[in-house]
């Protein structure tokens, strides 16, 4: 039996033509869903992705920069529905930056006096989730199924990672010592919290959790500075360490510590970006022909995506973002062929970035 592969550009008022791709290989394969086309240089980013299928992000539009929300992916075609999330009232500018299982939205927006994190839900619409006394900036970046939000707050002492507890509450997560910054990226159902936190020249990955507070996770042999970017209900974290052969993506547990993912054969760099409740872990590595999307299962195997998508696709998936728990993908990549770092960084402004969801 042979599976299809459909591809259609639904996004955002980008259309483009549906193709019909037929794998040839035998492993796992995935059906590609090409969702929308955003231009990076203007800000457009993804963030994330729900069980349901769900993608908030942000893409530039005649208003001006904008966070929105895909419906889930009911077929090939479309979603089931496109929303555009502008903020608080007078807003010019905003960022849809993590989405729970509920469809709640966690991200920032501008404001008269500052740019200010919200609380995007189906009941209440958008929420201010405020500031630390006598801060004027806040940023959210992650939350959980309780609708418990983690980012930071900016003022004149600095930036700090804080909690938005359920109720709303903000709390104070403190920084590593020595250090005079910190910014949460991620939490878990448990309500226990990953980001980066130190100086501004030496970085390191914590965990902070309300039994233990913040804690220092480390960083790989030879570096000297990391960061966390995903943390699930089990506890295992995972990012990158960073030192002066480049970056190593890295999986963290209680038991372990701290330990390398690798890279592709023939690559040097490697950044994760999440991991779902099952234990897959999604990111970027580079290899000889350019920056490539994979998959580290819960098994141990690494995989480029690029092997489990139909051959002849006329796009490179250059890097993963996000998994949920259903193991659908969210990934970026370019039509073409694969580029180097350097290439990529220099082709930016020439090649807008395709936006595809993939799923087995």
């Amino acid at each position: 039996m042979r599976t299809r592969c459909v591809r259609h550009c639904c996004a955002l008022g980008v259309v483009s033509l549906l193709s019909v791709l037929e794998p040839t290989f035998t492993q796992d394969t995935y059906v590609v869903v090409d969702v929308a086309t955003l231009d990076q240089v203007q800000g457009g980013r993804v963030r994330g992705v729900n069980d349901a299928g769900e993608i908030v992000g942000t893409a530039r539009t005649q208003a001006g920069r904008r966070g929105f929300r895909l419906g889930a992916f009911e077929s090939a075609n479309s979603p089931t529905k496109n929303e555009r999330l502008d903020g608080f009232a007078g807003s010019d500018a905003s960022a849809a930056n993590a989405i729970n299982e509920k469809g709640s939205v966690a991200g920032a927006a501008n404001t008269d006096t500052g740019i200010r994190a919200y609380l995007w839900t189906r009941k209440d619409g958008f929420i201010d989730l405020g500031a630390l006394p006598g801060d004027g900036g806040s940023e959210a970046w992650g939350l959980n199924r309780n609708d418990e939000v983690v980012g930071y707050s900016s003022g004149p002492n600095g930036v700090e990672a804080v909690l938005w507890e359920s109720n709303r509450s903000i709390q104070r997560l403190g920084q590593l010592s020595p250090g005079d910054y910190s910014r949460a990226y991620a939490i878990n159902d448990n309500g226990d919290v990953v980001g980066t936190s130190g100086q501004t020249d030496s970085l390191r990955a914590f965990l902070w959790t309300r039994n233990s507070q913040m804690e220092d996770l480390g960083a790989l042999d030879g570096h000297n500075q990391s960061f966390a970017t995903g943390i699930n209900n089990a506890g295992r974290v995972v990012g990158y360490s960073s030192g002066a052969l480049g970056d190593h993506a890295f999986l963290w547990s209680k038991s372990t510590g701290m330990v390398g993912l690798g890279t592709l054969t023939g690559g040097v760099y490697s950044r994760a970006r999440a991991i779902n409740v099952p234990g897959d872990i999604v990111g970027v590595s580079d290899s000889p022909v350019g920056n490539r999307a994979v998959l580290w299962t819960r098994h141990g195997e690494m995989w480029d995506l690029n092997q489990l998508i139909p051959a002849g696709s006329n796009f490179v998936l250059t890097e993963a973002v996000s998994i949920n728990n259903q193991g659908q993908i969210l990934a970026i990549g370019q039509t073409g062929k694969a580029l180097s770092k350097q290439e990529h960084d220099h082709s930016r402004e020439e090649e807008p970035t395709r936006v595809f969801l993939l799923t087995r």
